[in-house]
């Protein structure tokens, strides 16, 4: 078919960036497409094990072989099923912690013949992790300019221990997917490859506004890219005009924007403009503020009082933290600002629990891992030893031991 140039665009122009685009996309696509599979072998094959517990031991401990039957739509997934289902009302106030976008979009894609909302959560959160990876590649690559580096850095996600909620019917997929487009639009490629590549060399605030405001309604946690926007319009501002100035300016508010219009709504429905962070500080979940030093310390404990799941995180914050110290040796400081402020968000609870889950969502630290493992013994050992963590974490998770 024949392509038609815009007005004022020389012919065949349109049909040159469309094969451009798909040249670019082409090893991105190809590096994702291996690392996912594996991850959902892994996941899946750690939920088969888990199958074959119950069936085989009948575990008297209550709620194992529900958690266990659950599957994929298991702890918060059967959430966001539900009020893709049913919406917010019947939970109560506790609903509230799960943010609206993705059971928005399972409630729409659920509207297609065949499909249930279950059915629908997954392929929100499977398709959106396949293109999480996909853009974790082009950015770790335009980063870096290193394609093997990028490829271990995909990797490193794929199979991190938190992983397995990418396969569930989570929103830390969806929520990825929006965080590194924004960090693909921040951060334009440099000027002699952007000209190679047909690319952008300045940031695209407009889209990095769109792209925040959309993960402030994912997870609260998506707020802390306004921190990512802010710092790169300072890096920009002696170079842009007063244009892109107000709109990397509009691009820092959006997130807040999202996370107020959800409150907004929130007071509307339960008279409480805050009831979505204020169900999330309950104890019973991340907790209010605390020290994190007491609760590591309390939560290494835990080994001894037969506390596997608590005890477990403690390993992990110090991994994460040694990542962190790459990434600012390393990386540019938005990747830093970033990957801190969510890690201080994890530890600032009083329990630990889902630390792996949010760590997940600090991406760069995949890519300080990549980096850090440049070696192929290094990255060999690694790569050995995730896929074994990932179905260990998995099988806890499903068997209601660690909480995902």
């Amino acid at each position: 078919m024949k392509t038609t140039a815009r007005p004022g665009q020389p012919p065949g122009q349109s049909g040159d960036r469309w094969r451009q685009t798909m040249a670019r996309l082409r090893q991105p696509v190809g590096e994702a497409v291996l690392p996912f599979l594996a991850a959902r072998a892994v996941v899946l094959g750690a939920l088969g094990l888990a199958h074959f517990v119950v069936d085989r031991t009948h575990p008297s401990t209550a709620g194992v072989a529900a958690r266990v039957h659950e599957g994929l739509l298991g702890w918060d997934a059967g959430y966001y099923e539900t009020i893709a289902r049913v919406g917010y009302h019947p939970l109560g106030p506790q609903g509230l912690r799960f943010f609206p976008t993705v059971p928005a979009l399972t409630h729409a894609l659920a509207w297609l013949p065949g499909i249930d909302d279950g059915a629908a959560l997954l392929v929100i959160s499977n398709v959106a992790a396949f293109i999480a990876t996909v853009l974790l590649f082009a950015l770790a690559r335009r980063e870096t300019g290193d394609p093997a580096l990028a490829r271990r850095a995909i990797w490193f996600l794929s199979l991190s221990p938190a992983a397995f909620v990418l396969v569930m019917g989570y929103a830390e997929s969806t929520l990825l997917c929006l965080s590194l487009g924004c960090f693909l639009a921040l951060r334009p490629a440099p000027p002699r490859a952007a000209h190679a590549a047909g690319s952008a060399t300045r940031p695209n605030f407009a889209l990095a506004a769109v792209l925040g405001f959309a993960a402030a309604l994912t997870r609260p946690i998506g707020v802390l890219l306004a921190l990512v926007v802010a710092v790169e319009l300072v890096r920009w501002w002696i170079r842009i005009g007063r244009p892109q100035r107000l709109a990397g300016l509009v691009a820092v508010g959006a997130p807040f924007v999202g996370l107020a219009g959800f409150g907004v709504w929130a007071h509307h429905e339960v008279g409480d403009f805050w009831a979505p962070l204020r169900v999330q500080l309950e104890s019973r979940h991340h907790g209010g503020l605390s020290d994190p030093f007491v609760t590591l310390v309390h939560d290494a404990r835990g080994v001894f009082h037969r506390h596997v799941g608590t005890a477990l995180h403690v390993p992990w914050v110090i991994v994460a933290l040694v990542l962190l110290i790459v990434c600012w040796r390393r990386l540019p400081a938005a990747y830093t600002v970033f990957a801190a402020a969510i890690l201080a968000v994890a530890v600032a609870g009083t329990n630990l629990d889902s630390f792996e889950r949010y760590a997940l969502s600090a991406f760069p630290l995949a890519i300080a891992a990549a980096v850090l493992c440049r070696g192929p013994r290094s990255e060999q050992v690694v790569l050995v030893l995730l896929p074994a963590v990932l179905a260990g974490y998995a099988l806890l998770a499903f068997l209601n031991i660690s909480v995902p």
